[in-house]
């Protein structure tokens, strides 16, 4: 599976910190999630709006 350079980031971000692989995919998933959630939006165009949409999902 390809993977985008926004995550590859996020991923880089997580491991210098040193976190868990765990953590690294629970992370990962949900921001998926949430970009898909959002019809494939990348995540710099998006803001309060929908992250308070995305949280309010039943």
């Amino acid at each position: 599976m390809a993977s985008s350079p926004f995550l590859n980031e996020v991923r880089t971000s997580i491991r210098v910190r040193g976190m868990s692989i765990r953590t690294e995919k629970t992370y990962i998933y949900w921001i998926r999630f949430f970009i898909r959630y959002n019809n494939c939006r990348h995540p710099c165009e998006m803001g309060a709006a929908e992250v308070v949409r995305f949280l309010g999902y039943p």
